[in-house]
């Protein structure tokens, strides 16, 4: 009788986590080593943000807060739905969490009976279907191809929906496509919902302010007020605000979801790191320039990702509305073979072989739900990703 519990049978590591680990192992053991795995700002916390949690300590703000936060930051939190989304929110609606990934995984836990469906566009984050599994829920995956911009259809949703279903996850921009809903997109997603008064709504807004070419964001409480009573609008500071370390998320939704959720919270972790929270405060009602400054950057990023990985042999990249990650199709390389002799069969093996080939680290597409492709974060040096890209197209160049 194993003394681990049944549930982690329904549960896989994380591939992203993973591929970064080996990258860093490679590293250490003296490989010239390219991580393009890791999802993390290689841009520095802006220093306001630093000094506003020094000036914390100094203050001795280093004590237990509330288990859902302190009123300064949900106050800052109510203010920012309010000005940049155009939802109101009172503070029992409001819940902190240590990064986005906890108060999902609060809500899961808080919502879960067994049997309950959650709906999940793949490609999906690597963590929603195994924290759906770890609740006691059923994952229901549907596929969304590159023909559709990697996004859900409300044919496809509509057809998914069952009595059993209780959530559906969208995740916009994209983690790992990049791809991001625009408004109409959305409004054809919603007015599905709107028909099923059951399935309640888990929008992963955590890559909302990097977007590119006037893309105009938008969230699903904002495109339709009838969800607003069964929409859980999850956020964060990690990517925008380049706070990954810090482990700041946040939520706002119905008061009754927001209590369960706190109650939760307060027998695993109780309350995020103090010190994390009020720069928190800083970042959100601090100055906000740097945000475009750096989206220069990641646009540039993005076009020289696209167009270099699009002269690769066998490799087809689209182009993403958002985030810091591209998509590309390695379909064209299957059944070749590597120059180790080891034919490539799936995009496992491609994301293998390109490690110990040419030292490129990249996290294969069927951990995301949707093969064979790969998925590569460009938010790195300039000269890293170049160098990389040549790489990967003399790996694909080598092929035989």
């Amino acid at each position: 009788m194993s003394f681990l519990a049944a549930a982690l049978d329904r549960v896989k590591p994380s591939a992203t986590i993973a591929v970064t680990d080996k990258a860093r192992a490679l590293k250490a053991a003296g490989r010239n080593v390219i991580g393009l795995g890791a999802g993390e700002p290689d841009f520095d916390t802006p220093a306001n943000i630093k000094l506003a949690a020094i000036r914390a300590i100094e203050a001795g703000k280093t004590k237990y807060t509330a288990v859902d936060g302190i009123p300064e930051l949900k106050e800052a939190i109510i203010a920012k739905f309010q000005r940049e989304n155009g939802v109101t929110y009172k503070p029992n609606q409001i819940i902190v969490g240590t990064g986005g990934k906890q108060v999902l995984y609060n809500a899961l836990m808080a919502t879960i009976n067994p049997g309950d469906e959650v709906i999940i566009p793949a490609p999906y984050w690597v963590s929603y279907p195994e924290m759906v599994a770890l609740a006691g829920g059923e994952p229901v995956p549907v596929v969304c191809t590159a023909a559709t911009g990697f996004k859900l259809q409300a044919e496809a949703l509509d057809r998914a929906i069952t009595p059993k279903t209780k959530w559906v996850i969208l995740c916009s921009p994209s983690n790992p496509t990049g791809a991001a809903y625009t408004r109409s997109e959305l409004k054809a997603l919603t007015d599905v919902l709107v028909k099923h008064p059951h399935v309640w709504v888990m929008t992963d807004d955590m890559y909302e302010h990097l977007v590119y070419d006037d893309f105009q964001f938008t969230t699903v409480a904002q495109v339709e007020p009838k969800l607003y009573d069964r929409t859980l609008t999850v956020n964060g500071v990690s990517k925008a605000y380049c706070m990954t370390g810090w482990r700041i998320g946040y939520a706002g939704g119905p008061a009754q979801l927001i209590k369960a959720m706190s109650t939760i919270q307060s027998q695993s972790t109780s309350n995020p790191c103090s010190i994390a929270q009020w720069a928190s405060v800083e970042a959100l009602n601090g100055p906000q320039d740097f945000i475009p400054a750096n989206n220069k950057m990641f646009k540039e990023r993005r076009d020289l990702v696209v167009s270099m990985l699009n002269q690769a042999k066998g490799i087809e990249c689209p182009r993403p509305e958002g985030a810091f990650y591209v998509y590309p199709s390695c379909a064209g390389t299957i059944g070749k073979t590597a120059p180790s002799g080891k034919v490539i069969g799936n995009d496992e093996d491609f994301v293998t072989e390109l490690l110990e080939t040419e030292g490129v680290a990249v996290v294969q597409g069927s951990a995301f739900g949707l093969g064979p492709a790969f998925r590569i974060s460009y938010a790195t040096k300039t000269s890293d990703l170049e160098d990389a890209c040549k790489r990967i197209q003399r790996f694909c160049g080598n092929l035989r």
